[in-house]
Parts: C-alpha cells; structure tokens; sequence
C-alpha cells in the first residue's frame, strides 16, 4: 500500500520472511507520533533528517548513523527533529528473532551505534523489496539479528566457529533445491543448527553466502538453457527465478549482460568448426572444446 502527498510518503507491506511482520518506509516533514506501543520490535534506520521520541519517560534520537531498536510493549512517540523532517525504514520483527529478555536492554540503550549493523539492516531491506531474493533477506535477518543481541547481551557474543561438515551439508540441499530453492528454516529443520551459525559456517567454508551459491547455481543453469535456444521468460521459469526481472537481475551481476543479450550473442557469435578430415583412413580428428566462464 502506498500513499502520497506533498508532505508525506509511505510505503508497507509484509514479505515472504518468517519473523518479519511488517516492512515500513515513510517520508515525514511535520508529523508527529503520538505515545503508542507495537506488538512487536520496532528496527527503525533514519536515512535523512533525525527523528527524536521518548521511549519509558528517556528522551532519545536517531542521527543517521544510528540503529534504533525499541522493544515491544514500551510506550514510545516520535518527531521530526530537523527541519526537512525526516526519511526512515522500519522493519517490525516478532519474538521468534529477538526474545522478552532482551526488552530491559533494549530499554536502557535503544540507539545502537554501529556501522556494520547500519549497513546490514540497509542491505536487509533491499533483499526484502525483491521478491524471489528470500533466502537472502532470511540470511541477512539472522546476522542482523545476531549482531543487535550481541549489542543487548555483550557476554553472548561468541566468535564463530568453523564447522565444515554443516557446511557440506547445507551445500549438498541447496545443490539438491537449486530450482524449488530452500528457506533457512527448512534448513535449520534438516540440519539442527541456529541459522546464524549455519550461514557463517557456509560462509566461512565457501567464502560465499548461501544465497549467493544458490543464485550462482541457478544463473549457471540459465546459461546452459539460453544457449540451447530458449527465452529468458522460460529459462527463468525452468530455473527457479521469481520471474523474468528476477533472473535478469541476477543474471547480468553475475555474467555482466542481461540474458537477452547473452542469448542473442550467443547465436550470433562465430561456432568452432571440426578441422578439415585427412586423407588417411587411419585418422582421426579430436573436437575441440569451448569452455564458458
């Protein structure tokens, strides 16, 4: 749902993710919250202007290279604190990513200053804006949601370990579902892990996250179709894409070409032809192989 006016804009929806009740992004100039509560987690990133609220009787801002977490239940209201007002994205998470007993913490200190975190919860709502890119946002929701109880419950912070036999495992799934694909929770499920842990040991094991591996598979896939004279509508289909936009997108970040212009130079371009047969009966010529990068 969108709406729009010459002071405000607001974008919502809920996405295919489990955990995320609600993506919000507004555009406020003069509008104020009044106090309210949610249900659920508010993880709030300013991306222009401030916002300042009160939150358990504390006053508190939001400068721009700040995380806001404000738990549930907890009164809380908000305003412009600048004068252009202000831009934010706000994700509304439920207790299965971040549990009650780190509503007191979240309480003492909501505003959270930390690039990496900043950056991850950017890069969260752009895989949550894609539909077909689930994977994805299910792995950057467990390492956003991995670093802000590391911020609330310091001593629960570990470092990751390696764990190469997990990570072969969830190798050999992802390369059994390259096309019906495979959510984190479904993983979790067959290999009994935290999904954190299980995206840092593929990612440690590989030095690639597992949706960056199931993507590289399928586009891999889309080569070989589109070669053998197919339409990229089909391939993205046969593929396991959310749909054609989908496929390029991916496709053109990992190859540098869209799959249209792939396909047609493909076609287009100069085929290897056998050298010529010798007169002697005796032999024979060996084909030469073309090898695709």
């Amino acid at each position: 749902m969108a709406a729009r006016g010459n002071e405000t804009a607001v974008s919502a929806w809920r996405p295919q993710v489990p955990g995320v009740v609600e993506v919000f992004h507004a555009r406020f100039t003069e509008y104020a919250y009044p106090m309210h509560v949610h249900e659920a987690w508010t993880l709030l990133i300013v991306d222009s202007g401030a916002v300042s609220y009160d939150l358990d009787r504390q006053r508190h801002g939001t400068p721009h290279d700040t995380v806001s977490l404000l738990p549930p239940h907890v009164a809380h209201n908000g305003s412009p604190a600048t004068p252009g007002g202000f831009r934010k994205r706000v994700l509304y998470l439920d207790a299965s990513r971040l549990g009650e007993e780190l509503i007191g913490p979240a309480v003492d200190g909501p505003d959270l200053r930390d690039p990496v975190l900043r950056r991850r919860v950017g890069q969260l709502h752009t895989a949550l804006a894609r539909p077909g890119d689930e994977l994805e946002a299910e792995s950057r929701l467990t390492l956003v949601g991995e670093r802000l109880r590391g911020h609330l419950r310091p001593a629960d912070a570990r470092p990751p370990r390696r764990d190469p036999g997990l990570a072969r495992h969830l190798r050999e799934l992802l390369d059994e579902r390259v096309v019906q694909g495979l959510t984190l929770d479904e993983a979790t499920a067959l290999l009994p892990a935290h999904p954190a842990h299980l995206v840092r040991a593929f990612s440690a094991a590989y030095g690639i996250a597992p949706h960056q591996y199931l993507m590289s598979r399928r586009v891999d896939r889309a080569r070989r179709l589109l070669l053998a004279g197919r339409a990229p509508a089909e391939v993205a289909t046969a593929t396991g894409f959310y749909d054609q936009s989908h496929l390029t997108r991916h496709f053109k970040k990992l190859v540098g070409v869209p799959p249209g212009r792939y396909r047609t130079g493909a076609a287009g371009g100069s085929t290897p032809t056998a050298p010529p047969a010798t007169p002697r009966a005796t032999s024979r010529a060996t084909p030469r192989a073309t090898r695709l990068t």
